[in-house]
This record gives structure tokens, C-alpha cells and sequence, in this order.
């Protein structure tokens, strides 16, 4: 089980995004003919035939909206694949983190309540993922600067999920 809670693209903005996303473009649906990368709406992989999006996410400028925060040249915007049409989220009480695969390279990027970066860390997942996960984010939230965390990928920089302080 999970120490920390890996939080999808809360549905508000996954109704945004597949009208118009971040960049402003038009959400543009179509048919996966493969399956493997991960959907940001329910944090699993799509499979081959579910109908998914390849959207423009900003998700710093979306908390900040939230909480008045000014992240300035902090906020980025990148693609995510989500669902096309609504979908359940996640299932509950997930036992491990999203897209946990042993050996994949991640940075953890550790924000303040303005938005502003105060640290990172690259977290090569070990076999054990969940622990190796839980000791990172233990590691980020013993800062008290730090309010959320946003987890990347290494090799393409793509959003992953997001953890926020308790």
C-alpha cells in the first residue's frame, strides 16, 4: 500500500482539456492501435482500441489558479495522453504508485505554496517501487517549504502524476 496518494488530472480539467487544452488547441480523439503509455485521467496504461487524446497539460498553472499561487517562468505545459470521453479515475486505494516500472528514470520536483521549484531529486524505480517511491516523497514533504510534489519522466519530461503535503 501507498504511504502518499498519486493524483490524477482532476476531472474539471480533464472536461477542459478534452474541449480545448493548455496550448489552446482543440482536443483531437482518436482510436489507440497500441497500448503501454499512461493515461493521466486514470493513471494506468491505455490499451489498443480504448479512444484516448493527446493533450497539452499545465499542471502547475492549473493548481495555481486553485490557490493564488504566481508560479511565473516555473509554469510549464506538456503533452499527456488522456481518456476522450469521461472515464471512473482510479481505482481506489491503489497498492503501488502509477507507471512504477523497475529501472525507469524519474525526476521529483518539489514546489513551495507560490510555485516556485525548492529541490529535486532523480529516482531511478528499484525493484522495490513502492518503497523507493515513499522514501522520496518521505524525503521531499520533510521540507516544510514543500507543497506538492510533480513526478516526470526522465526520458521524454512528461507530467506523470502529482503528490500533494497531507
Amino acid at each position: 500500500m501507498t504511504t502518499y496518494t498519486a493524483r490524477p488530472i482532476e476531472p474539471a480539467a480533464l472536461a477542459e482539456l478534452r474541449a480545448v487544452d493548455d496550448a489552446g488547441q482543440p482536443c483531437v480523439p482518436y482510436t489507440a492501435t497500441e497500448g503501454g503509455s499512461p493515461l493521466r485521467c486514470c493513471l494506468r496504461p491505455f490499451s489498443e482500441g480504448e479512444r484516448i487524446a493527446l493533450v497539452s497539460y499545465a499542471p502547475l498553472r492549473r493548481w495555481a489558479a486553485g490557490t493564488g499561487a504566481e508560479p511565473g517562468a516555473y509554469d510549464e505545459q506538456g503533452p499527456v495522453f488522456i481518456h476522450a470521453e469521461e472515464c471512473a479515475g482510479p481505482e481506489a486505494g491503489p497498492e503501488a504508485y502509477p507507471f512504477d516500472r523497475p529501472g525507469a528514470l524519474r525526476t521529483l520536483r518539489r514546489y513551495d505554496s507560490e510555485g516556485r521549484i525548492v529541490g529535486g531529486r532523480l529516482l531511478e524505480i528499484p525493484a522495490e517501487a513502492t518503497e523507493g517511491f515513499d522514501k522520496a516523497f518521505a524525503e521531499a514533504f520533510a521540507d516544510p517549504r514543500v507543497e506538492l510534489v510533480h513526478v516526470r519522466a526522465v526520458e521524454y519530461g512528461c507530467f506523470q502524476f502529482e503528490v500533494r503535503r497531507s
